[in-house]
């Protein structure tokens, strides 16, 4: 199962963070948004199919977010929690750690912002336009 947004970069995008990741229906970045990688998203955890939420709620699932912009990839992998919601209405955010809110789309992630590819993150401070593809397993 998959879920897929459209969304597009910013100039402050930074991908310094450490332990997450963001994708935000915000149409706006500030400098200290340094987990933000992409904005203005179409789609929020609050439109996701509820099949997919419950697939995502497997702690055995595996869930694997796909970031594409201006022809650079990127994936990283995680996995599911029972207590994942993905109800927020504004971002959809990755974490290294284990903490689950109403954000979270993916816990023990192999790796947070300041992990993926600096051309993407080039590209995405360009302002690329972005596709965010979450597959669960």
């Amino acid at each position: 199962m998959e879920e897929v947004i459209q969304a597009r970069g910013h100039e402050h995008v930074s991908a310094e963070h450490a332990s997450t990741f963001e994708v935000t229906t915000d149409d706006y970045l500030t400098p200290a948004g340094d987990c933000i990688l992409a904005i203005e998203a179409d789609r929020s955890p609050a439109d996701f199919d509820p099949e997919f939420v419950a697939a995502c709620q497997d702690a055995d699932a595996t869930i694997t977010v796909t970031l594409e912009a201006d022809g650079y990839t990127e994936s990283v992998s995680g996995r599911g929690h029972p207590d994942l919601e993905l109800t927020n209405e504004r971002s959809a955010v990755g974490r290294t750690s284990d903490y689950v809110d109403d954000r979270t789309i993916v816990v023990d992630a192999e790796f947070a912002a300041e992990g993926f590819d600096r051309d993407l993150v080039a590209a995405l401070a360009d302002g690329a336009e972005a596709t965010v593809t979450i597959t669960v397993e």
